[in-house]
């Protein structure tokens, strides 16, 4: 099946579409729906008629954007039409949807005058937070845009133009400091001079490309002032030279900005252009050249950028609108100008100097992604756009006056941005946020993984922890440089330091366990788990991660070995947090006790407790099981009543706890309200305790896959130093997440 007929059968699926609408308050009982419509609606409306700004306060309209289009350029598809365009529009509320949690009202409009559109836009300004003009032909969507900006006080922005200027220009800065080229010295060629193309010259200026070094072709060629065809539009980039073809602008030129159509630019061309050429060929589906043909074209260095996914430096307008408007609606700016669109260009500009998260580079195939000529520009799946982004263009309008809500804290408002990606984001930074304030000394035990390296150098950067990394020093130091990481972590080289001290303090340990000094020195010198487990212990460092490249019980050994469990404690547990949509549940033990007994089971419920107040949430302990408080009695369920019991006659034990109960008793309040009263869990639990190891495992596993949740962890509690354990293949997110739970381990130690 081709790609033609899967996405038919893609959109015509069962629902038809992309899109639906959803309810956000509950609409279960006649109480509910008196408060959502007749009677109580009548409150909210008096409220806005008195005060308009109220809608912002009662309605969805602050995070509503009309995506509206009258199909006269649609894609490669030229005018279809307003009904046919519906696809398209759907799909463009999907993107905001999905990359920066805006709603979208799709808006087609069977007009094909500037005046009708305008009018019946301009109408529509009560329902929306914002407008995205959409597929709107040139001249006109110049028109509409300027006159509905004017007239409307909410954010009217032309995607068609500007998203492509934004996302170019900042391609475009880095391009130019990777060949080392002045932006005010760039020789640019334009070919195309539609909407877009006009857009993004106007905007090269704006970021400081000289307008007079800027020259313009359209299909009669180079743009000229003698030229009697020309627009308003047009005639504002004609040059005074004496005309000619593309080939003849592209002559010496530094930048090639393509916006026209496939295939008019040959090798020989690239090949006239300066030193180390930059070229944008952005024409879709086909480029004006294809990358393999531009850079093959000459031996010195060409950056490349199209506007396919198939290829390094996509182009893509996702990578703008989204988080513009993201920004915009968030402080509630009246329109859109220069200062934003340089602000979102500037910020995704420093994003590509960044490292790259692997779930990223996986996400493209596992291709390298690293700044240089092949990554000017970040991808559109990086999630780190929208809280990279939209922060710089909400700065941007209250900086420049457009903002009605100023942001008082920008890393507050960050972290709200963050939340909207995933609950697991909005927990993750309660606890790396209280990371930074005290960052402790962290041991990574496999120092020269790459993953290990670029997590240090996050954690380094960020001011989460003071990594030290185990391993031989050389070999960190060269994959950190292949890398492009700036930074000089600490590392603890085996081969190259006297581990006296550590392999004595081992033998102290273990001798009675039938280790000689000998294999002590052996173990700290070969085994890095051993190294770093016994500078925890002896305060060199404060925690340690291990296990992105062992199996958990061979990771988890030498900690338990030299450390220990804590010294109110006899057991180690492995704890997951699932994050789902409006709640977070901590599920233990998932990774280290089998078959645990009553004692066991109250000593993990009281770590996890404690682990749940680390992310600020108050414990609500289930003990799970397959009956419900006595209803099955047998050896099972008899130990996880005793646990219980034990749990309810401990003094230190300050949060409410129960069971034994069935999975769906714990975690659905009426079930409890309604039929265990008696409870005494005040709502629905958020630590589910398993009753053996295999069930953990399981029921953490099921939740995380069929339920939607992310997961965190497994983060090991119980022990007597702050240590972790990764699971093999982690993530660099997952081993900086986990260093931040360490280091709060370590504070509170």
């Amino acid at each position: 099946m081709g790609i033609d007929d899967e996405s038919r059968e893609y959109h015509r699926s069962d629902p038809p579409g992309k899109i639906e609408i959803a309810t956000t308050k509950p609409t279960n009982t006649q109480r509910d729906l008196s408060l959502a419509y007749s009677p109580g609606v009548a409150a909210p409306c008096r409220d806005i008629d008195e005060n308009p700004d109220d809608a912002f306060q009662y309605t969805a309209k602050g995070n509503l954007v009309g995506v509206v289009s009258n199909g006269s350029a649609v894609l490669g598809l030229g005018d279809i039409g307003a009904q046919a365009s519906k696809p398209v529009m759907e799909g463009k509320g999907v993107l905001f949807k999905r990359f920066a949690d805006i709603d979208v009202f799709d808006i087609e409009l069977d007009l094909d005058t500037a005046d009708g559109i305008v009018e019946s836009v301009a109408a529509m300004e009560p329902t929306f937070g914002g407008i995205n003009l959409e597929d709107i032909k040139a001249p006109e969507c110049f028109e509409i845009e300027r006159r509905l900006s004017e007239r409307m006080d909410i954010p009217v922005f032309h995607d068609d133009q500007h998203g492509t200027a934004i996302i170019s220009g900042a391609a475009l800065l880095n391009a130019a400091d990777i060949t080392d080229k002045s932006l005010e010295d760039l020789q640019i060629v334009f070919s195309g001079a539609g909407a877009s193309a006009l857009a993004t010259a106007k905007f090269y200026v704006s970021l400081g490309a000289t307008k007079s070094n800027i020259t313009m072709c359209d299909s009669s060629g180079i743009i000229t002032e003698d030229r009697e065809d020309l627009n308003s539009h047009k005639q504002e980039f004609a040059s005074d030279v004496d005309g000619g073809s593309l080939a003849d602008a592209m002559a010496g030129a530094d930048v090639f900005v393509g916006l026209s159509v496939g295939g008019i630019v040959s090798q020989e061309m690239v090949r006239s252009m300066a030193d180390n050429p930059i070229v944008f060929a952005m024409a879709n589906p086909d480029p004006e050249i294809s990358y393999e043909d531009a850079k093959a074209a000459r031996d010195d260095d060409v950056i490349v950028a199209t506007g396919r996914s198939d290829y390094p430096n996509m182009v893509n307008n996702v990578l703008g609108f989204p988080f513009i408007f993201r920004g915009a609606l968030d402080v509630r700016a009246t329109g859109i100008n220069e200062e934003m669109k340089r602000a979102a260009a500037m910020a995704l500009a420093d994003l590509a100097r960044k490292d790259v998260p692997d779930a990223v580079v996986k996400a493209y195939g596992d291709q390298p992604l690293q700044f240089g000529p092949d990554y000017v520009i970040p991808k559109p799946l990086d999630p780190r756009v929208l809280f990279e982004v939209a922060p710089a263009v909400a700065e941007a309008a209250v900086d420049s006056g457009l903002a009605r809500v100023e942001i008082e804290d920008i890393d507050s408002y960050t972290e709200t941005l963050e939340a909207r990606l995933g609950k697991s984001r909005e927990m993750m930074r309660i606890v790396l946020n209280k990371a930074k304030s005290d960052p402790k000394r962290v041991a990574l035990a496999e120092g020269t993984d790459e993953k290990m390296i670029r997590a240090a150098y996050q954690l380094q950067e960020e001011g989460i922890a003071e990594p030290v990394l185990l391993g031989d020093h050389e070999e960190i130091t060269r994959i950190a440089q292949q890398l492009g990481l700036a930074f000089e972590p600490e590392v603890v080289d085996p081969h190259a330091e006297s581990l006296d001290v550590y392999a004595d303090r081992l033998y102290e340990r273990r001798r009675r366990k039938g280790i000689t000094r000998g294999e002590a020195a052996e173990l700290v010198a070969k085994d890095t788990n051993y190294l770093g487990s016994v500078m925890v212990e002896m305060g060199d460092a404060d925690a340690m991660l291990t296990g992105l490249t062992h199996h958990y019980p061979s990771a988890l050994r030498p900690p338990l070995q030299v450390i220990g469990t804590a010294a109110a404690a006899n057991y180690a547990a492995g704890v997951y947090l699932l994050t789902f949509k409006n709640r977070v549940v901590f599920c233990a033990d998932t990774t280290v006790n089998q078959d645990p007994d009553a004692d066991v089971l109250a000593e993990v419920t009281k770590h996890t407790a404690e682990l749940a107040r680390s992310f600020n949430v108050e414990p609500q302990a289930a003990m799970l099981s397959y009956s419900n408080f006595g209803s099955v009695r047998n050896e099972g369920t008899a130990k996880i009543r005793e646990a219980v019991d034990r749990l309810h006659s401990d003094p230190g034990v300050d949060f409410p706890v129960d069971g034994e109960m069935q999975a769906d008793t714990a975690v659905v309040e009426e079930i409890i309200d309604d039929t265990y009263s008696f409870s005494a869990l005040d709502g629905p639990a958020n630590v589910l305790i398993f009753p053996n190891l295999e069930a953990g495992n399981i029921g953490y596993k099921l939740l995380q896959r069929l339920g939607g949740a992310e997961a965190i962890g497994p983060m090991l509690v119980g022990m007597d130093k702050p240590i972790h354990v990764l699971q093999r293949g982690d993530e660099v997110k997952d081993i900086v997440n986990l260093a931040g739970v360490a280091v709060v381990d370590a504070q509170n130690q």
